[in-house]
């Protein structure tokens, strides 16, 4: 008779959650999150399958601290600001799992829920069939790719100092935009650019 399972779905998503945390996605193996429950690595696969499925249990631990509730009665544009900062807030807390964001966010139960509000807004203010899919896939790549940028090409990191020393004669504008970009805050750059979003949005909406 096969063994009683003694571990539940969240402690295995917690051992992973804290070995990505200390060891980044490179260090979550099988093997490393065996060593951290006190098992074997053999045991896991009692649980999961893959070290996909063992992402996709991190990645949907990280989420469902998304609440995936419409925003109340307020503008369009402010529910939408609402309901993506509070993907960025989840996921700024555990930065090491954006890598596995755009792989696993179909599969994700939060941000299929995360989505059904975000559509329900547009709808709402008057977004329907083709209008609709393009503004909540503009929505969703900006959400997903911001975040991204955020953590693994920010502003304040090397890269811009990078830039921000090319030859002036040759890339002037890219240098001193990025001598700008030291001012600007992680949240006020993700902000500013959903700002803009939302305003070629309603304008498109109307036209």
């Amino acid at each position: 008779m096969p063994r009683p399972r003694s571990l539940t779905p969240a402690q295995l998503a917690d051992a992973a959650l804290a070995v990505l945390d200390r060891d980044g996605l490179a260090g979550l193996t099988m093997r490393a999150v065996g060593a951290q429950l006190g098992t074997s690595t053999m045991g896991l696969y009692r649980y999961v399958a893959d070290r996909d499925e063992l992402e996709a249990l991190v990645v949907e631990r990280v989420l469902e601290r998304v609440d995936t509730r419409p925003p109340g009665d307020v503008p369009w544009p402010d529910g939408i600001r609402d309901l993506a900062d509070r993907v960025r807030r989840a996921v700024g807390v555990h930065p090491a799992v954006v890598p596995l964001l755009p792989a696993y966010r179909h599969r994700s139960p939060t941000i299929l829920r995360w989505g059904e509000a975000v559509l329900a807004v547009l709808t709402g203010a008057g977004f329907t069939g083709v209008g609709r899919v393009i503004a909540f896939r503009a929505l969703l790549g900006y959400v997903v790719g911001a975040i991204q940028m955020e953590h693994l090409g920010a502003l304040a990191g090397p890269g811009t100092a990078v830039i921000a020393a090319l030859p002036r004669d040759e890339f002037p504008l890219l240098a001193e935009t990025a001598r700008e970009a030291g001012a600007v805050a992680p949240e006020d750059e993700f902000g500013g650019g959903l700002d803009l979003l939302l305003d070629g949005l309603a304008r498109r909406l109307d036209s």
